[in-house]
């Protein structure tokens, strides 16, 4: 584990186009891989962290440190990671609009530590996230666009509205168009907020396939659910497109290429069943 340096952004993976897990980063398979990941998740860069936000000192520099912690739990209990396309995540001179789909919880902890390095970004969250007791100081750090989820009219104002102000300062945006965490993806529940932003503000889309249900959906809690040691944990950036006409053929697009990427996953490594 790198030490934390105050206000100093890691950037562990550089200049590379792609990242792959080796064999001295693996732990070997877990007994209890549940058990071993969310006792030291818990303990460690999820504690520090908000003590970071409590002393209000949870900067990109905290926010970075804690997420790449994170992706070397996931790597310990025995899950290899791949991200590819990395190139694509900087290849645009202005910010950009990521639109993925929304697996599991370990996206959200470990997007931060492969984009923030390239460039500044935050997140689209419901409005719960940020109301949390202890964790919400981190959320509120990061000066999300918040949405509720009971009211898509209003949704959709507050993603147009806060997402250009941001886009305009710099800060580009990820995206979650589906309305709640789920391992299968079906493209008539991937709704158009992503383009739709990124044709508002003029700025191009980074399509961002994702499996990550390495870490399960509880069956009482969604965030606590099974961790399945050997599976892969799989991102795919692809180049960024710029938005015409009404977007529907960059949506169909985008679409095309999470439902393909998941399929040929699903197919190489299977799922946490």
């Amino acid at each position: 584990m790198q030490q934390y340096q105050e206000g100093v952004v890691e950037a562990p993976f550089g200049d590379l186009s792609t990242y792959v897990s080796t064999a001295p980063q693996l732990g070997a398979p877990a007994r209890f891989p549940a058990l071993k990941f969310y006792s030291s998740l818990l303990a460690g860069p999820v504690l520090w962290l908000c003590r970071k936000a409590a002393k209000g000192l949870c900067d990109d520099s905290a926010w970075v440190h804690a997420s790449l912690r994170v992706t070397e739990l996931i790597e310990r209990v025995g899950c290899p990671v791949s991200i590819e396309g990395m190139e694509n995540i900087s290849a645009t001179r202005g910010p950009c609009v990521f639109v993925a789909n929304h697996m599991s919880t370990l996206e959200t902890f470990m997007l931060p530590g492969i984009i923030r390095p390239h460039r500044a970004v935050t997140f689209v969250v419901k409005k719960s996230l940020v109301s949390l007791p202890v964790f919400g100081a981190v959320m509120r750090s990061r000066d999300p666009i918040v949405v509720g989820r009971t009211n898509p009219r209003e949704d959709l104002t507050a993603v147009l509205e806060g997402g250009v102000e941001r886009l305009k300062k710099g800060i580009s945006i990820i995206v979650f168009p589906q309305s709640t965490r789920t391992p299968d993806f079906d493209p008539q529940h991937f709704n158009t907020i992503g383009v739709k932003l990124a044709r508002k503000a003029g700025v191009p889309v980074v399509p961002l396939a994702l499996k990550t249900d390495a870490w399960g959906t509880g069956k009482k809690l969604k965030e606590l659910g099974p961790i399945k040691s050997g599976l892969p944990v799989r991102y795919k950036f692809a180049a960024p497109m710029d938005i015409h006409g009404n977007g529907r053929e960059e949506q169909a697009f985008i679409c095309d290429f999470i439902s393909s990427h998941l399929a040929r996953w699903r197919k190489e490594d299977g799922v946490n069943a």
